[in-house]
């Protein structure tokens, strides 16, 4: 249903636009688009009202209407979009007048047809919510045990050293926790090996790609540039035995001794013999103190020389305290009167730590614990339980209910996953941009920021459970996600009933029904036949192929309606009719596919998101940019030439990698520094300065000055003279969370008079040069009240190295930092008095 709401939701917003709008529209073409917006408000009402009710409550006849709904709301908005581009390209909008009156027909008689639905039970309303904690998931409740188990049988013993290479395979069916230990023990005995690598495998593997991976682990100097290389698996296997033989020599240290270079490699979730047959040919079976860790489901995968390590199920004591700490907050914080019930839930939990995670997401969801009844009809609902024969259709019965519990705008971002591969790291801001480009993220509130709301969308999407993180950036933010191996197997179920996503990856379980409209497309095998699809309906597309695909380019004049589009990863047989694909949002380049950017770019006129950040050949963007009033997002690489009238861009919230200043070509970038006081909605900024002068410094400290909505602010000077841009006076924007400054002549005599407390309420990140360090720096510092990381970094080129006398911190200072690093400044421990920065892991000095 929720996939049928996000068809009509941008449909209503364009028709009431056209309405709006200075068109010449016939009187039965404007009542009939009245009478059609009346319709579809009706229809996604009722959509919402059955958005809750489990499939198998729905009649037949209302998930083939909702169906219906769906693909003439595409078939709709999709001619509709191109009425208005060539509305505003030659102002002569009655070419498709006729279409607009058939297709305008059709859709009220079906929605005429459905009227008597509108009369279902109401669904309950669960409003949008921010959640910013976040939790490790290697951080599980009583894992440390069987860690320290597992490490025991690694490298148990005094003699472990001159031991041969030992493989121990970890077993156990999905949601034991197999990857959650691999990466637990692979990150705590890592240090004592001199290389490492963990790889994730997947069911359907490339094989080539996984052998590329291992070697980028072991060495990333030495292979940056292997995922381009062109190798076959043989030699794949036989680089990576040369390699390990060479960490298996013996070298002299500095003591006399010898020793012995080893290496620790873990291969996650492997499903096939053969692939881990293949996979152990390249590993030298004399390499001495060397370890090998493999998880599996299956014994099977495992050969006869391999140490089987068994996991087990939960006890009933950790399995209690991970359920409550997940809940409740605590280990021990379970009321009284939900105790029986949770210990009914538990057992049908069956210690599987996956089961009790989103069991317990289910019943701490909405800032609230839910009541009594509710905990008992969830234990009712879950039907045998996993304590007999731990039934993967029990748990993927576990998965379907806090698939039902998301908000209805979250399961359209949930199933857009199932396009990327088995443990495919999804980075967090390319997905927030898709998730736009696709239409998945909405608001009625024109001032709302869609990456905002998008980024809202992630951060709850990993609360619940439902993504697991990867990474944590300075400012506590999660970097990249990916999909658990029975979470991905779920949604791609959902998308294919929904006809959501179409995969193709050589497997006739994922063939798509040819009778039915595909809208999004990915490929994730070479072999694939795209010859007898229909590429028509096709919205975005996306290669995951180290290759092209069935050898040949594709054909790209056959997408009609095209929104996203990465040129990675493939070939297309026409670069030049890009600029004719009139519906895209997205578009990313890189290098080979284009030349340069010509002037019909300007005719994209829905483009929000333009990607040039790997697109080198690219040395001058079109004065017809500056047509695209929609685009949002802005990335370049440092070395291109921006058209004058920039500011006409008045969209854009990002703009990074923007050159003020000289080129290395001699040229310059003039007016970008005037310019950017025009672009007020801008909220990420990031730009690098060469060799500007007096003039060009004042400018681009006056339209900074302009910018009152920035959140991100990075600057970087690459060479020339010293200029001092933010000048005493300046004010910086309220909600300003990171503001980062590099490069010797990007510094400050000292620490501006700006940064205090007041101004700064929401600053996170703060990266600083200055000249001279005051004794009262760091303690002003100190009072930042949402202050995380910070590096302060003396600039020793414009001035004399000299010792600073601090002031010493009050014991309040930095409540949230987690990490700071200074240079040239001479702070110590000592200045620090306990109490001051509760929550830091990391203090660095350098005097």
């Amino acid at each position: 249903m929720e996939i049928a709401m996000v068809a009509i939701r941008p449909l209503l917003s364009k028709l009431g636009d056209l309405l709006a709008g200075e068109f010449t529209l016939e009187k039965h073409v404007r009542k009939g688009i009245e009478s059609l917006i009346t319709e579809l408000t009706l229809m996604h009402a009722a959509l919402h009202k059955v958005a809750k009710l489990p499939p198998e409550q729905l009649d037949e006849g209302v998930k083939i209407w909702a169906g219906n709904v769906k693909e003439l709301s595409c078939q709709m908005e999709d001619i509709l979009d191109a009425f208005l581009v060539r509305a505003e390209d030659d102002g002569k909008p009655a070419t498709n007048q006729s279409r607009f009156k058939k297709l305008i027909e059709k859709t009220i008689k079906l929605f005429k047809n459905g009227r008597d639905l509108r009369r279902i039970s109401d669904a309950l309303v669960v409003d949008p919510r921010m959640l910013a904690l976040y939790t490790d998931v290697t951080e599980l409740v009583g894992i440390e045990d069987t860690r320290d188990e597992l490490i025991k049988v690694l490298i148990g013993g005094d003699d472990w050293l001159a031991t041969p290479v030992k493989t121990v395979s970890i077993v156990g069916f999905s949601g034991l926790g197999k990857t959650t230990l691999a990466k637990v023990v692979y990150e705590k005995i890592k240090v004592q090996f001199d290389c490492g690598a963990f790889v994730s495998v997947s069911q359907n593997p490339d094989m080539k790609k996984v052998l590329k991976d291992i070697l980028y682990e072991l060495d990333k100097k030495k292979y940056t540039y292997i995922h381009s290389a062109t190798r076959d698996e043989k030699q794949l296997i036989d680089e990576l035995n040369e390699f390990l033989k060479s960490k298996n020599g013996f070298l002299k240290s500095k003591n006399g001794f010898l020793n012995n270079k080893r290496y620790l490699v873990v291969i996650d979730d492997i499903w096939d013999e053969n692939v881990w047959r293949l996979i152990k040919c390249a590993f030298p079976k004399n390499s001495l103190g060397s370890r090998l860790i493999t998880t599996t489901l299956s014994e099977a995968c495992c050969s006869s020389m391999v140490d089987i390590y068994r996991m087990k199920s939960l006890s009933d004591d950790v399995s209690r305290r991970l359920f409550y700490k997940r809940v409740f907050s605590s280990e021990r914080g379970c009321p009284h009167e939900l105790a029986q019930v949770s210990e009914d839930i538990l057992k049908k939990c069956g210690g599987i730590p996956l089961a009790i995670i989103y069991v317990a997401s289910l019943l701490a969801s909405n800032h609230q614990t839910k009541t009594k009844d509710q905990w008992y009809a969830l234990f009712s609902s879950i039907g045998h339980g996993l304590t007999e024969d731990h039934s993967v259709e029990e748990m993927k019965k576990i998965l379907l209910f806090s698939y039902y519990d998301l908000p209805s705008h979250l399961k359209p971002c949930l199933l857009y996953l199932s396009i990327f591969p088995e443990n495919y790291k999804i980075i967090r801001v390319n997905l927030i941009w898709r998730w736009i480009a696709e239409g998945l993220v909405h608001s009625e509130k024109q001032e709302t920021s869609l990456y905002e709301l998008g980024e809202s969308y992630f951060n709850e999407l990993i609360n619940r459970n439902m993504m697991q993180p990867i990474g944590i950036d300075e400012e506590e933010r999660v970097e990249a996600c990916c999909v658990h191996d029975m979470v991905l197997d779920l949604i791609r179920c959902l998308s294919s009933e929904e006809n959501f996503v179409t995969i193709l990856d050589g497997t006739k379980r994922k063939v798509p029904n040819l009778q039915s409209k595909i809208r999004r497309l990915s490929i994730q095998n070479e072999k694939v036949d795209l010859a007898t699809i229909s590429m028509a309906q096709v919205r975005s597309v996306t290669f995951f192929t180290n290759g092209i695909v069935d050898q040949v380019p594709v054909n790209i004049r056959s997408f009609q309606v095209l929104r996203l589009l990465d040129l990675q990863g493939f070939t297309i047989s026409d670069p030049g009719y890009v600029w004719n694909l009139l519906h895209l949002r997205y578009l990313r380049l890189i290098p080979g596919y284009v030349k340069e950017l010509p002037m019909e770019i300007g005719k994209l006129q829905f483009l929000q998101t333009l990607d040039l950040r790997r697109a080198s050949d690219i040395k001058e963007l079109p004065s017809s940019i500056v047509r695209l009033r929609h685009l949002v997002c802005l990335s370049v690489h440092a070395d291109i030439k921006f058209p004058s009238r920039v500011g006409d861009l008045t969209s854009l919230e990002v703009l990074d990698g923007v050159l003020v200043g000289q080129l290395s070509s001699g040229e310059f970038n003039r007016d970008i520094g005037r310019e950017l006081g025009h672009l007020t909605n801008l909220s990420v900024l990031r730009f690098k300065w060469r060799c500007i002068d007096d003039v060009m410094d004042k400018a681009l400290a006056e339209s900074l000055s302009n910018l009152h909505r920035l959140q991100n602010l990075d600057i970087c000077a690459d060479g020339g003279q010293q200029v001092d841009l933010m000048r005493e006076g300046w004010v910086p924007p309220p909600q300003l969370r990171r503001l980062q400054f590099q490069g010797t002549t990007c510094s400050f005599q000292r620490l501006p008079s700006w940064i205090n407390p007041s101004l700064f309420p929401c600053l996170s990140y703060l990266e600083i040069w200055v000249e001279e360090v005051q004794p009262d720096a760091i303690r002003l510092l100190g009072m930042l009240p949402a202050i995380r990381f910070i590096s302060m970094v003396r600039n020793t080129a414009f001035s004399r190295r000299h010792a600073v006398e601090m002031s010493v911190v009050t014991p309040d200072a930095f409540p949230l930092r987690r990490s700071a690093a200074s240079s040239g400044i001479a702070a110590v421990p000592s200045i620090f008095p306990q109490g001051s920065m509760p929550r830091a892991k990391l203090l660095r000095l350098e005097l």
